[in-house]
């Protein structure tokens, strides 16, 4: 199923995790184990969630790591389909 415009995982993470809790930007980078900066640029959308990301946020918020990297793959794919028709390729079929 496709989303309309999805928020980035990093929205997602301050709204219904770090905002409910009250937990500050510096705060939940020392508990993941990540600079200040990284998780800055993950919750001001320029920067993704990686894999290891993922396992980090799952620990620390009882969810799971997967539903962190659909989060990502559902943010990129639909940004990258909008420039579909940019894309110059062909359909490859039996010759």
């Amino acid at each position: 199923m496709n989303m309309h415009n999805p928020p980035h995982p990093g929205e997602v993470l301050k709204k219904l995790c770090l905002e409910p809790l009250n937990v500050t930007v510096t705060e939940a980078a020392r508990s993941l184990g990540v600079s200040r900066k990284t998780l800055s640029g993950i919750l001001s959308g320029r920067a993704g969630i990686s894999p290891a990301m993922a396992i980090r946020l799952s620990i620390a918020f009882d969810t799971s790591a997967e539903s962190w990297l659909t989060q990502q793959l559902q943010y990129d794919l639909w940004h990258a389909e909008k420039s579909r028709r940019r894309l110059r390729v062909t359909k490859l079929t039996d010759a």
